[in-house]
This record gives structure tokens, sequence and C-alpha cells, in this order.
């Protein structure tokens, strides 16, 4: 096992206390280790997990820091598969140990992740190396990682991103929104989503789901909306044959189907009063009969629903059930519309043209200055959705290089000739970029330091920006309190 350059030897039952020189062949003289200082000692003291594996796979030794990175006591990983405890990204097809067991050859530095004993994905960086025994003989594998969240989460500040699951943003708003969900994720308790068509109101559901005690169970989504009160009753809940005409078997609903995972009712404030009677009765009681049944079957499943609608509005109005409303608000998270949170427009355009060069196999470098500015200046009625459906248009035209004006849909692209001009696009993108700096400023009560690293630029970058685009900084800087 290589530590700070030295090769140490271990038989396969555990560590023999010699240390071999770098080659870590046989017949090299042998450093000899202080007296009372055994290697396991030195396993212990240091930082990154250490684990060592025999040529069954079987884990032989799990040090100290071993056990704080993944959440697993030594007792419970020694003697198991290291895949079986790790359950890292690249065990089934890209195992490092394997990859040195097979070619000889160490691996350094690889990146990835294990998901520890509670479910979190923890990013590491690992290194490998082979285990031979005092006669040189390969009897094993050794592995080092190294935890990189901090790294990571130092990272994500520096650039002014925040990501939880498929959701990225740099806005205030939805970063406070997205640091709840590790939290409310915990409960079982009902959830309510807010926001406009195309806000990402599923994503929110699901990473909801991804975070959860239940995430090794199913998620199952209804659009409650697309479907006439009759067939959406048969929907959630099944029948049984005979039920009605054409009911031929038995059919399970979604509620059976969620049965220990979650169940996400999207556009709750569609379904008819009727309907939203038998769904007051199964979140209170959790349990329903299907269609055509006699006995009443458990519900046991984690709901959360979502509406573009304005709920209270609709209870004021007589159109939704005040107590089913009570019911779902336990936690009610709003989300944004794409036009409250502009700073969020150029990085959610990198990201789906990096998605769509994933799955198209192209390679464009993004969009033109003037495409931006366009984007930004649009109001996005379709929100996400719609700025997603936008670069997949756009993707479609565009062979190489940089997404053009004319590669845009036409409903997008200004008729008139003033309001098309490269000028006037550059003034669109300089009046957005001013409005997110004033806006950021604000926000951080005229830090600037803080500004540039919530617009995920350098202090410079902002100095310079704010000269060019005639803004004016406060008097005192906000990290400065009188």
């Amino acid at each position: 096992m290589r530590l700070g350059g030295t090769v140490i030897s271990r038989r396969s039952s555990g560590l023999d206390g010699t240390v071999k020189g770098n080659s870590g062949t046989p017949g090299e003289p042998a450093a000899t280790l202080p007296k009372g200082i055994s290697t396991d000692a030195i396993l212990e003291s240091i930082s990154d997990g250490v684990f060592t594996v025999d040529s069954h796979w079987q884990i032989t030794s799990f040090n100290r820091a071993a056990e704080q990175i993944t959440g697993i006591a030594r007792h419970e990983a020694i003697g198991r598969r290291c895949a079986d405890v790790f359950r890292a990204s690249m065990c089934e097809s890209d195992c490092a140990l394997k990859h040195t067991l097979a070619t000889r050859s160490p691996v350094v530095n690889k990146t990835g992740f294990i998901v520890d004993a509670s479910g979190r994905r923890t990013p590491i960086s690992l290194s490998t190396a082979l285990l031979r025994d005092a006669h040189g003989t390969v009897v094993g594998g050794a592995e080092t990682f190294r935890d990189l969240s901090l790294i990571e989460e130092l990272r994500k500040e520096l650039s002014g991103r925040f990501q939880v699951g498929d959701i990225i943003s740099r806005s205030p708003a939805m970063r406070s929104l997205l640091e709840l969900l590790p939290r409310i994720a915990d409960s079982d308790s009902t959830i309510l989503i807010q926001g406009e068509t195309g806000t990402g109101k599923e994503l929110v559901a699901r990473a909801i789901h991804d975070l959860s005690p239940r995430r090794a169970g199913p998620f199952v989504a209804v659009n409650c909306g697309a479907l006439p009160d009759t067939l959406l009753e048969a929907e959630l809940f099944g029948y049984k044959a005979g039920a009605f005409t054409g009911a031929n078997r038995d059919k399970p609903g979604r509620f059976a189907l969620a049965h220990g995972g979650t169940l996400f009712l999207d556009e709750i404030g569609d379904i008819s009063p009727a309907l939203q009677v038998r769904l007051l009765r199964v979140l209170q009681e959790k349990r329903f009969e299907p269609l055509g049944g006699t006995r009443t079957e458990t519900a046991n499943a984690r709901m959360v629903a979502a509406s573009n609608r304005d709920l209270p509005l609709e209870v004021e109005h007589g159109k939704f059930r005040q107590d089913l409303y009570y019911r779902i608000n336990v936690m009610r998270l709003e989300l944004p519309p794409l036009r409250a949170r502009r700073e969020d427009i150029p990085l959610l355009v990198q990201h789906f043209v990096q998605l769509f060069n994933k799955l198209q196999g192209k390679q464009l470098q993004g969009v033109s200055a003037e495409v931006m500015a366009i984007l930004m200046a649009h109001d996005f009625p379709g929100n996400v959705r719609e700025l997603q459906n936008i670069v997949e248009h756009a993707f479609m035209l565009c062979r190489a290089g940089t997404i053009e004006r004319s590669e845009l849909p036409r409903s997008l692209i200004p008729m008139s000739r003033t309001e098309s001009s490269p000028g006037k696009m550059l003034e669109t993108l300089q009046v957005a970029s001013a409005q997110a700096l004033r806006m950021a400023l604000e926000r951080h009560a005229g830090n600037r330091q803080a500004a540039a690293l919530e617009l995920g630029i350098h202090k410079s970058t902002l100095y310079r920006q704010a000269k060019r685009l005639g803004l004016t900084f406060p008097a005192t800087d906000g990290r400065h309190h009188r």
C-alpha cells in the first residue's frame, strides 16, 4: 500500500508491520518502523480512509477515517465485499481496484462518489495499490479515499452555483428553498409545491424523494389535470375485475404502486370536489378501497402535491376544499418564476447546452451575446421548460460553433428592425447586467465581495463591469457596520 511514497506490505489476515522501499519488490532492504509504532497506528492516525481487500474482494481492514467518511462501523465492513459496503459510482463498471489488480498499475486521485450509511452521496478522490505479502506475492489490493465534500461546497460557493438533484441555480431565492429540502425530506409529512407551469415542481418533488428515507421505494407521479374524474379515481385507487365494463382483471392504483415510496400529485387544484373528499379521507386515515373492492388497503406512501393555481384563492372561491388544503399544506414551497430570477438564465442555458451536446453528440460552445441578450429580455411565460425547448429548437438547426439569432424560434425574435438591431440587443444585455449587479449589491447591503460571489465573478470583474455600466457603489462596504 502506497503511503507517502512507501509501500506497506500486509498479509491477507492483516498488516505484518513490514515497510518496504518505493518499488515494493522482494529482496530490497526493508525499512523498520520506530519501536512501539505499528502500521495499524499509522493507518489510524491519518485523515484519509484506508481499506484493504483480499483476492475474493472481501474487506480485511478498515481504518478510523473510513468509518467516519462512510458512516459504517469497522466490524460491519470487515468480511463483506467492498462493493456492498461502498456502493460507489464506479463499483460496477469502473472499479479502480479491479483495474489495479488486472493491470498491476496503481490508480491515483480518481474522482467519484460513495453512498454512505444514511444514503447521502459523498464525493471522493481515491488511489489504489497492490497488496503483497512478505514474499512479494499479490494477495489483494489497498485503497485510500478522501472526502471531497468541503472542497465541492467551496467550489459551488466560488462559482455561485447551487445544485440539488437536477435543480441548479445561483438565485438567492432558490438557494434558500433548496437548502430546506434535506431537512424536510426526512419527514413523512405532506408537502405542497406551488409555482407556475414549467418552474420545475416535479424536479423538486423528485429531489425530496431522493433525499428521503423512502429513496429506495418508487417515485410515482400523476398529473391530476390530464384525466377526467372517473379515470383519475381508477388511476389513483385502482379497481377490481368486474368493477365496470371492460375491467377484466384487477389493476393496482397509484397509491398501491407508490407503496413504500413517494406519490406526486401534480396539478392537484384541478380535481373535482367529489374526488377531493375521497382524497381527504385517504390522507386522514391512510387507507383506501379500490373501485369495486370490498377490502380496505393501507396507503403507505408519502404524498407531495403541486399546483400552478393559487389554492388559498381557490378555497376562498369555494373551488377547493378548505379541509383538504390544510391537510396538504403542512409544508409549503413556493417556486419563483424564471423572470424573477433572471440571473439563472445564463447558468441554465449552459446546463442545457451541455445536456443536448451529450444527447445529440454535438460540441456546440454555447450561445452568442446577441442570443443571450434576447433570452435575458424575454419574460418566459413557460419558465424553465420554455427555455429548455428554446435551446433544443436551436440545437436542431445549429451544426457547430455557437447558437446564433437565426436559430432561435421565430416567435422569440423581435420583428422590427429597430428592436432587432445589434445595438438594441447590446443595450438590452447591458440593462439586464446592470440590473443583476444592482440587485446583488442591494441583497448584500453593498458588500462587493459577497455580491461578486453570488454572481460567480471575481471582485475585480464586478468593479470593471460596474464602471462600464455606469453604476456607483454605496458609500460604505456592507462588510463594515457602524
